[in-house]
């Protein structure tokens, strides 16, 4: 199975997105705009597991991601891959703000969880977004940012991860096969005792 952890975007963030970028298909229709239904934003991402590795897996992840309390974050602005600004980019994305410390943290915690169990993933900055059009081959996208302005903002609270299987070659192209809670933890001390007078 190909897969990645990610986080969804709950529906105002998808709206706001949505309604931001709406001047764009029209005026850009040489680049791929992705459909809102397969927006994400991935945490970490984890290729293509095994069968038999799967469920070794899956519990480190439920571990990294039971040590994280729950935290909020923002969608807003735009930016490019390759970018800021290069005449050559191949990806407009919708970017991220508000706690993006927990955002990292969790990021590298779960990295950290799919290396310890022998996957390798990528040793590069993790920029938070969501992938909003493509362009193949990559070309100049400034003057698209200027018309799409300052870009959505909403606010996210980030309450769960997913863990998600990319099927390219299907119409549905990513579907959860795992869904954690953040802060799930509970204090492994003994209940308090309670007075039965």
């Amino acid at each position: 199975m190909r897969l990645f952890a990610a986080l969804a975007p709950p529906p105002e963030v998808v709206d706001a997105v949505r309604d931001a970028r709406e001047p764009g298909p029209g005026r850009r229709p040489d680049l791929h705009w992705t459909p809102p239904a397969e927006w994400h934003l991935t945490l970490v991402f984890l290729g293509e597991v095994p069968d038999d590795l799967l469920p070794v897996l899956t519990g480190v992840l439920d571990g990294a991601v039971g040590g994280h309390a729950p935290f909020d974050l923002t969608a807003e602005g735009w930016g490019v891959f390759p970018g800021p600004h290069r005449d050559r980019s191949s990806v407009l994305w919708a970017g991220v703000g508000g706690d993006t410390g927990a955002l990292a943290r969790l990021a590298a915690d779960l990295r950290a969880a799919a290396s310890a169990v022998g996957l390798p993933v990528e040793d590069r900055a993790y920029v938070p977004h969501l992938t909003v059009a493509r362009s193949r081959p990559p070309r100049d996208l400034d003057g698209l940012l200027t018309e799409l302005g300052s870009g959505p903002r909403a606010p996210w609270p980030v309450r769960d991860v997913h863990l998600v299987e990319s099927r390219p070659e299907r119409e549905d192209r990513y579907t959860t096969v795992r869904t954690w809670a953040l802060g799930w933890r509970t204090d492994p001390g003994p209940p308090p005792e309670r007075s039965t007078a």
